[in-house]
């Protein structure tokens, strides 16, 4: 068992390396194995450094997002929907939206 960001996890099915490190097995398409083999080669490094890397990078935009405040959402007062908008309707609420610009400035 292992302890990992404060959640326990069992690492069954790697093996452990040393340094470190474990060996696994991921599925993943051809398409992006075939992406990975190629930018291995421009680094001049491994296709599991890549991945390595590109998990590494996923994980730490995770937990920016997570720790990052949200911004406060605008409050509109103005009572309720104006009379003959069908809010089920794209093109009613379009051309409200539209109402009152020049068609060419709608390009």
């Amino acid at each position: 068992m292992m302890l990992l960001g404060g959640i326990k996890m069992q690492l069954d099915r790697c093996i452990r390396i040393g340094g470190g490190r474990v060996r696994t097995t991921v599925t993943i398409s051809d398409a992006l194995y075939a992406q990975a083999k190629i930018q291995a080669a421009r680094q001049g490094g491994s296709v599991g450094s890549v991945f390595e890397a590109a998990l590494q990078a996923y994980l730490d935009r995770s937990r920016q997002l997570a720790a990052a405040e949200l911004p406060d959402l605008p409050v509109f007062s103005g009572g309720a929907v104006r009379a003959g908008v069908d809010l089920n309707s794209g093109a009613a609420l379009r051309a409200l939206l539209d109402e009152g610009q020049d068609l060419h400035a709608l390009r």
